[in-house]
């Protein structure tokens, strides 16, 4: 039964076969579940080449909701263009890490989360951020890390893989890079700070935060080698923020700064910012397609 809680005459489901946590046959299976609802559906099949304009086609639809079966950075190019005032975004787990679509839907199964968005999909408004520079506004929806510790990401997706040898080249680098210089930042309503990596973390993902109130910010700080590595090991296989060296507060804008350009990792996707940027709070990034949030217990097990 189709969800009636939001028009949902057409949609558009944008699927990329080559995305990791897609496969060939996503666009037969696709066709295969709309069947059993009463829409209009157009499924584009992504190609590289054809990208821009395939993205183009399927805003100009028209469509009540845009679906996307595709990488974690195609799925954030869409919700980012959307904005809060395009059309609803349903952005299945089509990708590595699949953190957005796993905290929309509660599952890494794509078809799973496509039929609970049909069925029970409420209009939810989803907060994130964006990094300024000179050159460029990168939207995120889930974290941007920004800093020396940045290079740890792709240490950490080599351990993921299994590539053990890689990772701990990767690994060698970032330690190296550690040490290279720090970064100025100010958070609103606190003095200037210094720190090995800035971490901004929205709410959406963040259990620390509540949706209005804006960003956890998380800096991480090492006082030599010693703690490096053991941020280090917590960044590779553990969750960083329970290290001693890593202070949260929460923030609605931030600004940072260093000797040299800096590097980040925004939603997954390494860049290269430059020395100065800032990150601004943004309480409605766009409007997903999802199940409504389930409340969460409290310590008596009560909701």
């Amino acid at each position: 039964m189709l969800t009636t809680a939001v028009p949902l005459d057409s949609i558009v489901v944008l699927v990329n076969p080559l995305s990791g946590g897609v496969g060939a046959t996503a666009v037969a299976e696709v066709e295969a579940i709309l069947a059993d609802y009463p829409l209009r559906a157009t499924i584009i099949a992504l190609e590289p080449d054809r990208f821009e304009a395939q993205v183009d086609e399927a805003f100009s639809t028209g469509a009540d909701a845009l679906f996307v079966l595709a990488g974690d950075g195609t799925a954030g190019t869409i919700a980012a263009r959307a904005g809060p005032d395009g059309p609803l975004v349903a952005p299945l787990p089509g990708g590595t890490m699949n953190m957005l679509p796993k905290a929309l839907y509660g599952t890494g199964d794509w078809k799973e989360a496509l039929r609970r968005a049909l069925e029970t999909g409420i209009e939810v408004p989803v907060a994130g951020g964006r990094v300024v520079d000179a050159a460029d506004s990168r939207p995120f929806f889930c974290a941007a890390i920004l800093g020396a510790p940045a290079l740890w990401a792709p240490a950490r997706e080599a351990v993921r893989t299994g590539r053990l040898r890689l990772a701990w080249l990767y690994g060698q680098r970032a330690l190296r890079r550690a040490f290279s210089g720090r970064l100025r930042y100010t958070l609103v309503g606190h003095h200037p700070s210094r720190a090995e990596a800035l971490v901004l973390i929205s709410p959406t993902i963040s259990r620390a935060v509540d949706a209005a109130e804006g960003l956890e910010a998380a800096a991480m700080n090492t006082a030599g080698a010693a703690e490096a590595f053991r941020l280090a090991a917590h960044a590779l296989f553990d969750d960083w923020r329970r290290d001693p060296a890593v202070r949260t507060r929460t923030t609605r804008y931030a600004s940072v700064s260093a000797r040299s350009r800096i590097p980040a990792v925004i939603d997954g996707e390494p860049t290269l910012l430059d020395a100065e940027a800032e990150v601004i709070f943004d309480a409605v990034a766009f409007r997903a397609l999802a199940p409504a949030p389930e409340p969460e217990a409290n310590p008596e097990g009560e909701v």
